[in-house]
């Protein structure tokens, strides 16, 4: 994948069960509170851990580092529309899109850096001609 999704983009899921309209690209984030107790990531005094985490508690999701994610809103026939964030794993980002998905440098986090600076937006039309 080289490009991002338009915003109020409709598409339809992989298996054709629903479609959605992209909102904007996210990052996937995981809320390292949510981890079983004990840890390697708890702060370990004596033989009690403690409960003060070490490092950030949101993190980059490891798991779809290599893929992009969407704030979306699911368009289901009969049903209200529900915002959720939808991974493509079946997509894969290209090296610079990646880097500009989940940066760890701290030029990424400024306002202006909304969109990758090289890669272009898919509209629907193109989208669908790829598939």
């Amino acid at each position: 994948m080289r490009s991002l999704l338009a915003a109020g983009s409709e598409h339809t899921s992989p298996g054709g069960q629903y479609s959605f309209r992209v909102l904007g690209p996210c990052c996937r984030l995981f809320d390292r509170e949510e981890l079983p107790w004990p840890c390697c990531r708890l702060a370990w005094r004596s033989k009690e851990p403690s409960w003060r985490r070490v490092g950030r508690r949101f993190v980059a999701d490891l798991a779809a580092r290599r893929c992009p994610s969407y704030a979306v809103e699911l368009l289901q026939p009969g049903s209200r529309p529900t915002v959720t964030v939808l991974t493509l794993f079946s997509l894969r980002l290209s090296g610079p899109l990646q880097e500009w998905w989940y940066s760890k440098q701290p030029h990424s986090m400024e306002p202006g850096n909304v969109v990758p600076p090289e890669a272009g937006v898919v509209d629907n039309a193109e989208a669908e001609a790829k598939r």
